[in-house]
């Protein structure tokens, strides 16, 4: 009897993940990271902005931003918050939605039926307003204004700051935000190809028009719109690199020999030469290179075996032990990039190496790490160490997800969750009345559940201080990857912790 190549690939994915595990023992079952999926993707629906729709689960939550885009004649109703504030920042959202599509391309497979098609409703919500972002306007992309926002503290059903929308143009070029809304558009088209073909075909051809505007009017939206994005989502790695990224999720969706020619005749001067060893909203150059190394590793694709080469540059520098190892781990083993938000470089890191390793087992390729080789068992095991400490497995055994496990933290750094919400106290809590509850020592009075925060220092420490948003803030960036990685490991049937190997 033949067999299915993706069910061949699952089970080998199943083989070597039970081989991983009995290396790492596991301090939680498939359940748990089940529940954790399940909890990530709520979060989000505390994120949204909009018309709420009548399956919100996160019931504290009410309409907020009806009339957004109003001031410039455009509708830009919809879309997520980015992190406690009440702002819509279009590169991290975009990054956010394309992390959340390549999640589902990934390890969609891997989810129940419900829990898919709750992912596919998070990268649906963000696709619909970036569709509106697009095409307000022709050679436009809407993008938001923070500084009032950041002067109030209050719920996002209560603004009444002022909600001014900027937009690059070819007078003021943003090919940074514009790639990666692209690479969104055409990420999330692959997501829905067989659901909702028309959708999709609509995804993919806003993508391709956005990106020959990104492409066609160059520059960076930090020097066009500094004053509004900066210093909140500077673009510091230059626009270069989402160019390169947003060319490769074209290319994967559509196929179009164009944008392979593209990524040849531009691959060298976009970062593709560069071993760079973070991958964040800002900086795509990690995240591109596993993306294209996947054509060589299943399809031998020539032009892509640099590539490989690169990300197996990345993929070692987070291995101990490895030639080329490079990365910082705190006592407790957490990967540690810096003190702002660092969960962010370990959800994607986490990704990235699950993704690497789906992409080994296509034909049993490893990783070179100079005169040494890494299998993808490893990288399954290193990933999974990152994923468990977040979830508890660490020295103050703290889930750093908010409603997950039986010690989560309290104070988190987020308007909506921190105020009263419109349910229980129905007047309107004005702009500065409202920082009292961000100066209080009491928890959140609503849970804002599966969000996961900034995370503890490099010494494992964590400060349940609502005041100090490095470590207690969310972000739908922190979350988008860690769905995809949650989505492997709650298919995978787990080892105790006295697992022992079979000679």
């Amino acid at each position: 009897m033949a067999y299915p190549a993706t069910f061949c690939l699952t089970m080998q994915l199943l083989c070597l993940t039970l081989c991983a595990l009995c290396l790492s023992s596991s301090a939680f079952t498939s359940q748990d990271y089940s529940d954790a999926l399940e909890k990530s993707l709520l979060f989000f629906e505390g994120q949204r902005s909009g018309k709420l729709p009548s399956s919100q689960h996160l019931t504290w939550r009410a309409d907020s931003g009806l009339s957004d885009g109003s001031s410039s004649h455009v509708n830009l109703v919809g879309g997520y918050y980015d992190a406690g504030d009440n702002v819509k920042f279009g590169l991290p959202m975009a990054f956010t939605t394309t992390l959340l599509a390549w999640s589902v391309i990934e390890f969609g497979g891997s989810m129940q039926n419900q829990t898919l098609q709750n992912a596919k409703s998070a990268v649906r919500w963000s696709t619909d307003y970036l569709l509106k972002a697009a095409t307000a306007t022709p050679n436009t992309l809407y993008v938001g204004e923070p500084n009032a926002d950041h002067q109030c503290w209050e719920r996002p059903e209560d603004m009444d700051t002022p909600r001014n929308v900027y937009k690059v143009s070819p007078q003021n070029p943003g090919s940074d935000v514009a790639a990666e809304t692209a690479a969104a558009l055409a990420a999330a088209s692959i997501v829905f190809q067989q659901s909702d073909p028309s959708y999709a075909a609509k995804l993919l051809q806003t993508a391709m028009k956005v990106f020959d505007f990104a492409d066609r009017y160059r520059g960076s939206y930090s020097d066009s719109l500094g004053s509004v994005v900066c210093p909140f989502y500077c673009s510091y790695s230059g626009y270069q690199d989402e160019l390169l990224w947003g060319a490769s999720w074209i290319h994967r969706a559509s196929q179009n020999a164009s944008y392979l020619a593209y990524i040849q005749s531009n691959g060298h001067t976009m970062g593709a030469d560069d071993d760079d060893y973070s991958f964040s909203w800002d900086d795509k150059r990690a995240g591109t290179k596993v993306l294209l190394a996947k054509g060589f590793i299943e399809k031998s694709i020539e032009e892509f075996q640099p590539y490989k080469q690169h990300s197996d540059n990345y993929i070692c520098s987070l291995v101990p032990g490895s030639p080329n190892f490079q990365a910082q781990y705190t006592p407790g083993g957490l990967f540690y990039v810096r003190s702002g938000s660092n969960l962010q470089y370990v959800t994607t890191s986490s990704f990235l190496l699950l993704t690497y390793a789906k992409y080994l087992s296509s034909n049993g390729g490893v990783t070179t790490c100079g005169s040494s080789t890494v299998t993808a068992d490893k990288l399954i095991a290193l990933a999974k160490k990152q994923v468990d400490y977040i979830l508890g497995d660490n020295p103050a055994k703290m889930s750093y997800m908010v409603g997950f496990g039986n010690r989560y933290p309290q104070h988190v750094h987020h308007r909506g969750s921190s105020l009263p919400s419109v349910h229980a106290h129905p007047d309107r809590i004005n702009c500065g009345d409202g920082f009292q509850y961000l100066y209080s020592g009491s928890p959140n009075p609503n849970v804002l559940v599966g969000a996961i925060l900034g995370g503890p220092d490099n010494n494992d420490n964590f400060s349940d201080d609502r005041n100090n948003y490095q470590q207690s803030e969310p972000a739908t960036y922190i979350n988008a990857p860690f769905v995809g990685a949650l989505g492997f490991f709650s298919a995978t049937p787990q080892q105790p912790r006295n697992c022992k190997t079979v000679d």
